[in-house]
């Protein structure tokens, strides 16, 4: 049998500071958005940016990393592992969520010009 892996790469800006909440001493979530920028032309010719946004999920001494070092603004690449989830909403709708658990973090050097 197939070894099947959950694991996705992004680069991209971070859209917000790190939303933190501390569980305890040792458990703690910091959640921030990026955003990925794509580029195409679209049937008439015309440069389009489309802005995708994800949800990004650091647990314990990550998140502890997050709250240092990230930053609304900064460029950051990371690997991480889908998790999607749905639950009922206080109107009682059903609704679905898609966020990235991160493994690994890198922050990219700005780059002047």
């Amino acid at each position: 049998m197939k070894n099947f892996r959950n694991t996705v790469y992004l680069t991209g800006l971070v859209g917000t500071d790190p939303i933190v909440v501390n569980f305890s001493d040792e458990k703690k979530v910091a959640r921030v958005s990026l955003a990925i920028n794509e580029f195409y032309k679209n049937s008439a010719g015309e440069a389009v940016c489309q802005t995708q946004w994800f949800n990004l999920v650091f647990w314990n001494k990550r998140a502890e990393l997050a709250e240092q070092l990230i930053k609304k603004g900064v460029g950051i690449s990371i690997e991480g592992s889908l998790n999607a989830q749905s639950y009922t909403d206080k109107k009682g709708e059903q609704r679905f969520t898609t966020e990235i658990f991160v493994s690994h973090l890198e922050l990219l050097e700005k780059t002047e010009g």
